[in-house]
Order: C-alpha cells, then sequence, then structure tokens
C-alpha cells in the first residue's frame, strides 16, 4: 500500500500534468480537474482493484467510469502515471489525431477509456449498467462513478438514481464532485439543487459525506466505509466536498478557471507552487 506521502506526491505531480497539459494547446478544463486530482489518485492508486493490461470488458476488476468528462486532463494523467499508456502521450493531449482528445473517447482505444463521455447526464446509466452485468457473471468487484454537482441539473440522472435504488444495484458507488460551482458560476445561482443528501436520501440511496474532499486520508476512509457498505441492498454515493482549482492559489474559490487556460506566466507561478514529484513528461 502506498504512503501517504507517497499518494501526496503522485497528486502533486498530476496538478503538474494538468496545469501543463491545459496550457499547450492554450484549451481544457484545469478547475474541476485540479479539485478531483486527490480522489483519483487514491482511487486508481490505493482503492479499486485493476489493471493496467487494459481490457475492455473488465470481469475480476473494479471499473471507474468519468462522468463529467470535461475534467478528461485529471483522468489521463492519472491513467499514464498508473501505466495504462505513457506518460509522454500526455503531451498529445488535444492535438490533432491524438488518443486524448478533450473529452475522453473510445474509437482511438485508448487503455482506460470504457465510455465516451463529457455529454453530461449519461454516465450514472452506463455505471449502473455495468454493474448489474457484473451481477448476471457472478462478479462481486465495484463499479465506481465520478460525476458533477452540475451535472446533476440534467434530467436523466434521476432517472437512473432511481432505478438504481429500486433494482438494488448495492455495488455500485457513485461519488458527486461538491465543489459548488460550473462553468456559468456558482450551481445556486444557475439553477439551485436544494440538498443533494436529502434528495439522493430519497431515491433510496445510502448516502455519505467527506467534507475534506481534498485531503488524502478523508478520501481514504470515506471510500473504505463505502466499501464496507457493499453488498447491502443500495446503492452508495459519497458526496465529496472539493474546491475547483485546488492547489493553485489564484484558481481556487472561483469558478473562472472551469473551462480556461493558465498564460506562460501564470503556469510557471502554478508550477512553482507544485513542484515536481515524479518528473514530467
Amino acid at each position: 500500500m502506498p504512503t501517504t506521502q507517497q499518494l501526496q506526491d503522485f497528486t502533486q505531480q498530476v496538478r503538474r500534468d494538468i496545469l501543463r497539459m491545459v496550457h499547450a494547446v492554450n484549451s481544457g478544463h484545469p478547475g474541476g480537474s485540479l479539485g478531483c486530482a486527490e480522489f483519483l489518485t487514491v482511487l486508481y492508486q490505493d482503492v479499486m482493484t485493476h489493471s493496467s493490461d487494459f481490457k475492455m470488458d473488465g470481469n475480476n476488476e473494479d471499473l471507474f467510469f468519468l462522468s463529467n468528462g470535461h475534467i478528461s486532463p485529471v483522468f489521463y494523467s492519472v491513467l499514464a502515471r498508473s501505466g495504462y499508456f505513457s506518460v509522454s502521450e500526455l503531451a498529445t493531449f488535444r492535438k490533432m489525431d491524438t488518443r486524448l482528445q478533450g473529452h475522453p473517447t473510445t474509437h482511438e482505444g485508448l487503455p482506460g477509456i470504457r465510455v465516451a463521455s463529457g455529454s453530461l447526464g449519461q454516465g450514472m446509466s452506463v455505471a449502473i449498467g455495468a454493474a448489474e452485468a457484473k451481477k448476471l457473471n457472478g462478479d462481486d468487484k465495484l463499479v465506481y462513478l465520478l460525476l458533477g454537482d452540475g451535472e446533476l441539473q440534467e434530467g436523466q440522472n434521476w432517472e437512473a438514481i432511481m432505478y438504481a435504488s429500486a433494482k438494488k444495484v448495492d455495488t455500485l458507488i457513485a461519488t458527486v464532485d461538491l465543489n459548488g460551482k460550473q462553468i456559468d458560476g456558482s450551481t445556486d445561482e444557475v439553477l439551485p439543487m436544494g440538498s443533494i443528501k436529502a434528495k439522493f436520501e430519497a431515491f433510496g440511496w445510502d448516502v455519505l459525506e467527506v467534507k475534506e474532499g481534498n485531503d488524502i486520508e478523508a478520501i481514504q476512509n470515506g471510500l473504505a466505509t463505502a466499501k464496507s457498505k457493499s453488498g447491502n441492498g443500495k446503492p452508495i454515493c459519497i458526496l465529496l466536498h472539493t474546491e475547483m482549482g485546488n492547489g493553485v492559489d489564484f484558481m481556487m474559490h472561483t469558478h473562472a478557471w472551469h473551462g480556461k487556460a493558465p498564460s506562460d506566466e501564470q503556469l510557471e507561478n502554478a508550477l512553482a507552487q507544485n513542484p515536481a514529484t515524479l518528473g514530467d513528461y
């Protein structure tokens, strides 16, 4: 098992990757990517049973689906540094003929990607289908899903959320990146959703909250608790309270960096706050 320091070092390098990838093409979504760096690091480096010898069916492995596919930079970085493909390929992000499209796609054959995502609101349905397929196949591994809080404004989610509890899809752990921000402002300004916890509970889910969603040990504890509750007849939701732009002081506490690339000077400032730990690509 990796130490907390090793996971922190991995996360810090992932932040550097995100910043450099988005800056290089002046395009992409650094805010949410930075906010979820700790979560995906813990998931892939410490929690999931998975193999970088990628097979699309994922038999006898835990599966992960990224519903809010616009935060692809963090997903690509974690996959590469977990051995799915060469770290050097991160330099092709959003370039012509790359496998690292702005939103993850499957037709390019990038290892680790099981579904095209980024059309918001669809990931919950896909993850539920994968979890049910595992049950039908006698596979006891778990299915993990990450979706954004603003994404819950999409109606299809709630049909799927209702279905999951009605059909007792209890090997699904869905995490909501609860940063309170989306591209046009705060979620409360764009479309207030009230208590997301109360809504999931009303739909029959077992709901956990991780108040320190950018703290490695808090994430580990939250995921461990979620795993312990699997198989008990209810799907599980983790409300992960994160900070958009986490780790870069001028990107935090604002929605402005949801989909904006840093300038040369801003990149140097951001990288100085996150010294290399594993080596840049």
